[in-house]
């Protein structure tokens, strides 16, 4: 018996000039929890694909458990103990947890008989796991983090050994995120092995037994957790020191550019999620919104932003009206100088089958610039695109490549990049960082302090408490749809943490 779960030997990768995986090795114990990090564009989710089946090594050799294993497709991957749970979920929305659990991996003829099995079976993986969810709930009526409870119960369901989870923080909350690190240890203490792919190095050092580093597709440096550093780690990540902390002066506020006054916005199911709302944005300052996600953030950046109709109140953009309670049209908003970075890059920034280039200039492809006549001037856009690829170090720098094919980071990268170089008066931007590498979001963040230095107004969510306080000149609170505080950014965590739980006196109680 060996004591190696997984190794991998030499694993080489191409897709056309892209060379995403370089003569790859990797030796993962078993019952340890080793993570993978890496930019944006590294190669990680490539060489974890081809563990899984997804893609076939154009070279090199994969072994599990000392034994040489030949994986052409993920039903091999799963007969030989791996499971993934992958950072866009795989799940069938209309389906109940049960359906999708079973989905695959039905055991017998007799349906009904299958059905009671199975039930049986996750009750017991739940109970033993600490992963309770209701087997007949539906899908798209639970929260992602109960979502990613079912991405997990599929692979254990399926008998994995090995656990592959693409930034599975990266649609939590941090309480959601503080209940999967302890499912994990408990996983790795029932002896599972598990390799945690993120570019959040205080979770790598926080969790994992082991990390490995990859840079431009080649495997840089493996090291012990406990005998490494988050410094040396962003080194070599970026292979240069990255500044980890956001450098800023004191804002100058000039004139008000954004006000919002007593909103209220209701979702599809006629619930109110954001309740008599006012604050205002003042150019050259940051306003950061905190809050655990769910409690009104998105309903308010999407009634800002002209895509969600307002139930009451109103909103006034330079001093000018924004028909929120009407028919507010985004493509008016953005010729007004507001520009929006959505909190979902992939359902409401991108259109994942287009070019990269037709993404650089979407909601802008009316821009002269952009045009010949009556029809667009592919090659103005081509070259457009590939300023905002260098500018914004995109990866792989191909605007013709479809945008499906970027990694998640350089798709928020994408958006970002088409959105600031616009120039706005008032950016609306939601999550900047998520699923992105620490190199990008030093980057980013730059951005975004030089557009509040130019006299820009920003308004910022982010479910990133850390992101927040960084960032922004003033901090409000939002809890169960309404502004329940404004805090300085210097505010300490457990008192933005209680205001963010809906606890009154805050200053008192964290006292």
């Amino acid at each position: 018996m060996t004591d190696i779960a997984i190794e991998l030997r030499g694993i080489d990768k191409k897709f056309g000039l892209v060379h995403a995986n370089k003569d790859i090795d990797l030796r993962v114990r078993k019952g340890s929890i080793h993570g993978i990090i890496g930019e944006n564009g590294a190669g990680k989710s490539t060489l974890m694909s081809i563990l899984y089946g997804f893609y076939q090594a154009d070279d090199g050799e994969i072994f599990v458990d000392g034994r040489k294993a030949d994986i052409k497709d993920p039903n091999a991957a799963i007969a030989a103990g791996i499971g993934m749970v992958h950072q866009h979920f795989m799940l069938v929305e209309n389906f109940t947890v049960l359906e999708n659990v079973m989905l695959g991996a039905e055991d017998s003829q007799i349906l009904t008989s299958g059905i009671s099995r199975a039930r049986q079976e996750l009750k017991r993986l739940e109970h033993e796991y600490e992963l309770e969810v209701d087997p007949d709930a539906i899908i798209e009526e639970l929260p992602v983090g109960l979502q990613q409870r079912v991405e997990i119960l599929k692979a254990l369901y399926r008998g994995a050994e090995i656990l592959i989870l693409d930034e599975p923080t990266g649609v939590l909350t941090p309480a959601e995120a503080d209940h999967l690190f302890r499912i994990l240890k408990q996983l790795k203490d029932q002896g599972k092995t598990i390799l945690l792919i993120t570019h959040k190095l205080r979770e790598i050092m926080a969790i994992t037994d082991e990390v490995s580093v990859m840079r431009r597709g080649e495997m840089v440096a493996t090291r012990k957790t406990a005998e490494t550093s988050v410094e040396e780690l962003a080194e070599l990540m970026v292979g240069r020191r990255v500044l980890l902390h956001v450098e800023k002066g004191p804002a100058l506020p000039g004139e008000v550019l954004l006000s919002v006054e007593n909103l209220t916005v209701r979702d599809s199911r006629g619930c109110d999620m954001v309740k008599d709302v006012s604050f205002e944005v003042r150019a050259g300052e940051i306003v950061g919104i905190a809050g655990v996600a769910g409690n009104g953030q998105s309903e308010l950046l999407q009634a800002v932003s002209g895509i969600r109709r307002a139930v009451n109140g109103r909103v006034l953009l330079k001093g000018e009206p924004i028909h929120v309670t009407g028919k507010a049209d985004p493509s008016e908003l953005r010729h007004r100088g507001l520009a929006h970075v959505p909190e979902d890059r992939q359902h409401m920034g991108l259109v994942l089958s287009f070019d990269e280039s037709e993404n650089s200039i979407l909601g802008y492809h009316d821009d002269p610039r952009y045009l010949n006549g009556a029809f667009l001037d592919i090659d103005a856009i081509r070259a457009d695109a590939a300023e905002k690829i260098e500018k914004y170090d995109i990866r792989p720098p191909n605007p013709r490549l479809k945008t499906a094919n970027f990694s998640g980071g350089n798709q928020q990268k994408i958006v970002l990049a088409r959105e600031m170089e616009r120039d706005p008066q008032v950016l609306i931007i939601g999550q900047p960082t998520r699923g992105v590498d620490v190199g990008a979001i030093e980057f980013i963040h730059k951005r975004i302090i030089e557009m509040r230095d130019a006299g820009k107004a920003v308004l910022l969510v982010s479910v990133e408490l850390d992101e927040i306080r960084s960032l922004s000149d003033r901090v409000l609170v939002m809890f169960d749809g309404r502004i329940v505080g404004e805090r300085a950014p210097d505010t300490g965590e457990g008192e933005l943490g209680l205001l963010m739980a809906g606890v009154e006196n805050s200053r008192e109680a964290a006292e």
